[in-house]
């Protein structure tokens, strides 16, 4: 696929080879994610961050990767203190911002809304999650996450085993990361879910296209069992009418360390895209699995950078400045001390 000036809106722009080349990208940025070296290849460069609905890790990853590159953040949380709030439509407020900017991140709570943004968009724009339908740098962040957790087994993602667990039909992560799967190969995927929450149907469908093995589970035991990587995620209690319908779902899947080593294998990576709920009428993943070294979530997090990183570079056509522009980090320690406390 080709990257450069193009809006990254769906997984459906994927194919085999761009993924390669964005994860090539992708592990070229640890050094700088991880703050061993510098770049400023995209100073002067400005992100216009335009989150329309709550987010931490997915707001704050992206202006940290495009910091990391040496570009400018600026950010508009919540519609109220936007002028969507006055009636502005999409169109007019992409044509002005896509005019400040030279590369858009939007997340908003209507499914197809950066879609219609981007069309009026004069700048790249890259959807950071919109309602229920789509939430693609998530999903190529977690994918990612599989390929480094299969590796350090020896293994790959073709011939992956995977158990994707939770509120599948209003999990945006999930419908991201099923579409991805279809592009490799001998896949085996268990959804669990409750009766009411399966995936779409679509998606089933894709995967079983794909000649992929597909199984639809009510219960976590026989559907954890034997697989390498268990997918957890929280039910989208901002998808529900009202709190005591979400209430009706939160809770019915909890892993924790018991569960965990009575159903999985040794080697089984568990995996979140956050937050989890730890509320306690949810705790879909128990704080117990603290110390188990296959929980993956915050590995994630870190990987999400990375990924977000290539993304910018490889929009905005700079991969081949990035080394260039490279400055080794005098402070730097594997120890990662506080600013305060480093020599320079």
């Amino acid at each position: 696929m080709e990257f450069v000036g193009k809006h990254i809106l769906t997984v459906d722009q994927m194919d085999r080879e761009g993924i390669e080349v964005l994860f090539d990208v992708a592990d070229q940025m640890v050094p700088y994610a991880t703050r061993r070296m510098t770049t400023r290849v995209l100073e002067g460069a400005v992100l216009s961050n335009m989150f329309f609905e709550p987010s931490t890790r997915t707001r704050v990853s992206f202006g940290s990767a495009f910091n990391l590159l040496g570009g400018h953040v600026q950010e508009t949380t919540g519609i109220e203190s936007s002028s969507l709030a006055k009636g502005e439509s999409l169109h007019d407020t992409a044509r002005v911002l896509s005019g400040y900017s030279d590369v858009v991140v939007m997340r908003h709570p209507d499914a197809g809304s950066v879609a219609e943004f981007a069309e009026a968009s004069r700048v790249p724009v890259i959807n950071g999650g919109d309602g229920a339908n789509e939430h693609p740098s998530q999903a190529l962040l977690d994918l990612y996450t599989i390929r480094r957790e299969l590796a350090a087994q020896s293994r790959d993602v073709d011939g992956l085993r995977i158990a994707l667990m939770g509120d599948l039909k209003y999990g945006r992560a999930v419908h991201s990361l099923l579409k991805l799967l279809t592009l490799f190969d001998r896949v085996e995927v268990h959804l669990v879910s409750p009766p009411d929450l399966p995936a779409p149907p679509e998606l089933v469908e894709g995967l079983k296209a794909a000649k992929h093995v597909v199984a639809e589970h009510h219960e976590m035991a026989g559907g954890i069992d034997h697989v390498d990587i268990v997918y957890v995620t929280r039910t989208q209690v901002e998808r529900y009418e009202s709190s005591a319908e979400a209430d009706r779902y939160r809770g019915l899947f909890r892993l924790n360390q018991a569960i965990y080593t009575e159903h999985c294998e040794p080697h089984t990576v568990i995996m979140h895209p956050l937050p989890r709920d730890s509320s306690d009428a949810a705790q879909e993943l128990d704080v117990d699995l603290n110390q188990n070294p296959n929980l993956a979530i915050f590995r994630q997090t870190d990987n999400g950078v990375v990924v977000r990183m290539a993304l910018f570079a490889l929009v905005l056509d700079v991969v081949d400045y990035v080394h260039e522009d490279a400055r080794p980090v005098r402070w730097y320690t594997d120890k990662r001390t506080p600013v305060r406390h480093r020599s320079t």
